[in-house]
């Protein structure tokens, strides 16, 4: 191999690098984002609530450095296949963590509604379902630096888990809206809370497929999303 040739490789080799370094840290944010809002929810912590809306603003600045990291290098570097998958999944993750981030930001916006909260005993679930959500951020990220397909299929594979604990909070919300009217205000945003944390999951797993693409060229087998029709949209910054 030439000198030039291998200077070419390794500057191809470093923007690469840097790309994921750059995906990483956005993942690295959201799902510490999502964390700090569940525990500004749970601790009734505004000033935690208020960082993770604030700090919602680096995410975004990071997905708009991402898409021009990437547009640079398909422009300059003319990769081809599995190098070229890699980029243009690069810049459709960094849509997606960006999303996360909107999703923890909303779940912080609504900590101020809890001042004069009642007991309700479905809130206590709810830090077992983040965990589960960040988990699969953080693992799907894993797999995207290392290009591991087979650990993005296990991402896809928790996503039930959290379908589980949403479905157990929806019942007992209801059930406890209909046993006290006082109830329904803030049964409705722990509601919204929960969606807010099972979209999370679904994008976990829209992240895996895109990384076992990235790595393998082959597409997963569809999966049906029925909670997409009835997913609550990142609300617009007012």
């Amino acid at each position: 191999m030439s000198n030039t040739t291998e200077h070419t490789v390794k500057a191809f080799d470093d923007d690469i690098g840097e790309l994921r370094a750059l995906v990483s840290e956005m993942g690295g944010l959201a799902e510490t984002a999502i964390g700090d809002a569940i525990h500004a929810l749970i601790r009734y912590d505004l000033e935690t609530a208020a960082r993770v809306v604030e700090q919602d603003d680096r995410i975004d600045e990071l997905e708009a450095e991402v898409e021009r990291h990437a547009v640079r290098l398909i422009a300059l570097r003319a990769p081809l296949a599995d190098d070229l998958r890699e980029a243009v999944a690069a810049m459709k993750i960094a849509t997606v963590i960006e999303r996360i981030g909107d999703y923890a930001k909303n779940i912080a916006k609504r900590v101020p509604v809890f001042e004069h909260r009642v007991e309700i005993e479905p809130l206590s679930i709810l830090p077992a379902m983040a965990q589960i959500v960040s988990e699969m951020v953080h693992n799907v990220l894993d797999a995207f630096a290392a290009r591991d397909a087979e650990k993005a299929k296990e991402v896809i594979e928790r996503d039930e888990a959290v379908d589980d604990f949403y479905n157990s909070l929806f019942r007992a919300l209801l059930t406890y809206m209909m046993e006290n009217s006082h109830n329904i205000t803030q049964s409705t945003h722990l509601l919204f809370i929960a969606k807010n944390l099972e979209r999370v999951g679904d994008h976990a797993t829209n992240i895996a497929e895109m990384v076992h693409f990235a790595a393998t060229g082959e597409y997963l087998d569809d999966r049906v999303d029925v909670s997409e029709t009835f997913a609550p949209e990142p609300e617009e910054d007012s």
